[in-house]
């Protein structure tokens, strides 16, 4: 998600909120916050993959692979 994409979803929010949107335009402010939340969720996604926890018995997992997601996925 690049700077232009959130400045018009930004954009769009402004003129929902003043003057209302047309129809084509209330369709690309949806389709603009599914990209962010998409977006935001693989990034998260790609955090907590790389998490390692160190259990009680000393040994360390990585959550990714303990989850099913594999390091480098």
């Amino acid at each position: 998600m690049d700077e232009k994409m959130i400045q018009r979803i930004n954009e769009l929010y402004r003129k929902s909120k003043a003057e209302g949107l047309t129809e084509a335009e209330a369709k690309e402010q949806h389709i603009l916050r599914q990209q962010y939340i998409d977006a935001i969720r693989r990034n998260l996604r790609g955090q907590l993959n790389n998490i390692d926890v160190k259990e009680k018995d000393g040994t360390i997992v990585n959550l990714g692979e303990k989850y099913g997601q594999k390091k480098g996925q």
